[in-house]
């Protein structure tokens, strides 16, 4: 993949890279010179975003971006994807966890199968997908999981309980990665965006005053883009931040503060 004598670029695994800030995420890391695999229930989606990030890397060699199928709550077929990936990149130095799914399903109107469904994707698949990455990470591997400031906040917007709470496990599931993989050199942070355009919440954006209400509950009043969360992202994964493991950086406009 290099020539000889040239570093190898870094490399990548983000999950949920068909849309949305796991898609930014790709794009960026290809920006920065990463080589990535996605992995995606959606591989149509997955496959675009690892052809747009091609273009941006490329330099005359071989291919440097991989879209694979796998569904996070899958474990057989996830920690095969894992295989496949270390296989295209030869090595791994980061993985970023943005598969996830929302629900906006009032408090008493909640049933268990809804709860335990997103409890599966977005805490036991983001486990999974830290233990196969640490499993095949060197010493210096930095892992970023996705929370979300409904996990600090308990909800309150879009966001209810079977979401909140998913999202504030994956904060302590990540405090519990960063102490048990520390010994092995692998960091683990994680990020916890506020409102952000993605295909999650568009739908939602379609009610103007709805969309008005959540950014003025914000200082700066306004929706982030994806771009914003992947160049967080990016700053995690990068040696840039080698002090900092267990640490949540919240970037939600100022509206976990109020």
């Amino acid at each position: 993949m290099t020539n000889p004598g040239t570093t190898p670029a870094r490399t990548a695994i983000v999950t949920g890279s068909a849309s949305g800030i796991g898609a930014a995420t790709v794009l960026e890391l290809a920006r920065l010179g990463y080589r990535t695999v996605g992995i995606d229930i959606n591989l149509p989606g997955a496959q675009a975003t690892a052809h747009k990030a091609e273009h941006l890397h490329a330099n005359g060699s071989a291919p440097g971006h991989l879209a694979l199928h796998a569904d996070v709550t899958d474990e057989p077929r996830l920690m095969a994807a894992f295989d496949e990936a270390l296989a295209f990149l030869g090595q791994l130095d980061g993985l970023v966890t943005c598969a996830g799914v929302a629900d906006t399903t009032a408090f008493m109107d909640l049933g268990a199968d809804t709860f335990r469904r997103l409890h599966e994707v977005n805490v036991i698949g983001t486990f999974v997908c830290i233990r196969e990455a640490a499993r095949r990470m060197p010493h210096g591997g930095r892992i970023c999981t996705v929370a979300s400031v409904a996990g600090l906040r308990g909800g309150g917007l879009l966001g209810t309980a079977a979401y909140a709470s998913s999202k504030g496990a994956v904060l302590a599931l990540t405090k519990n990665a960063a102490r048990a993989l520390a010994p092995m050199g692998i960091s683990v942070n994680t990020l916890a965006p506020g409102a952000t355009l993605t295909p999650m919440i568009a739908e939602h954006w379609k009610d103007q005053a709805r969309r008005t209400l959540v950014e003025s509950m914000s200082a700066l009043h306004r929706t982030a883009q994806p771009i914003e969360m992947a160049a967080a992202i990016a700053f995690l994964l990068s040696p840039q931040a080698s002090a900092i493991t267990g640490t949540t950086l919240v970037a939600d406009n100022g509206l976990a503060m109020y």
